[in-house]
């Protein structure tokens, strides 16, 4: 049994973006791949979620979904629109001490994120709660928080709306050209 294992969670509606956003592309690849490259670089058992058992509950049931299907002790959870994601991050997020420990964002806690499964019981009772928002249960679950220095927040960056994409294809032209 793998003691960490990746999760990339790809089975949202994509509604601000109008269209499903896995396979999006940034110079020539879909966004699912270079998440899925950044993933497969830590050595460690990737799999993509594209549907929930528990359908329509966010984040969550797609972390329902991953547990119900891996024997893994550690989960890390990536979405599937984050195309600057880092292995070193991932690998410092599996790494990382406690049963939870979620990356700070502008918006407090988001992905990328791990989860032991030790915290299984609750999700499943966040999710019959009908509690779906990930800030409410990051809080629930008493998780730590990593914060990335400056320099390294465009890791962070994931794509939701036309104008997060063009940004993404404009920053992923800078970062080639230097």
């Amino acid at each position: 049994m793998p003691s960490v294992a990746v999760v990339i969670l790809a089975g949202g509606l994509s509604m601000r973006m109008g269209r499903d956003k896995a396979g999006l592309r940034i110079r020539g690849r879909p966004l699912l791949a270079w998440v899925r490259a950044a993933a497969r670089a830590t050595g460690w058992p990737v799999c993509v979620i594209r549907r929930d058992l528990v359908p329509r509950c966010g984040p969550l049931g797609g972390v329902w979904t991953a547990f119900q299907r891996s024997r893994a002790h550690r989960l890390v959870f990536l979405s599937c629109d984050m195309p600057f994601v880092s292995p070193e991050l991932i690998r410092a997020m599996g790494e990382r001490r406690g049963h939870a420990t979620f990356t700070h964002t502008a918006e407090g806690a988001g992905f990328p994120f791990a989860l032991e499964r030790t915290c299984l019981p609750l999700v499943g009772q966040a999710l019959a709660e009908k509690r779906f928002a990930l800030q409410a249960f990051a809080q629930r679950v008493e998780a730590r928080s990593l914060r990335l220095p400056r320099h390294r927040q465009t890791e962070l960056h994931n794509l939701n709306t036309p104008a997060d994409f063009a940004r993404a294809n404009t920053l992923a032209r800078l970062v080639t050209a230097e």
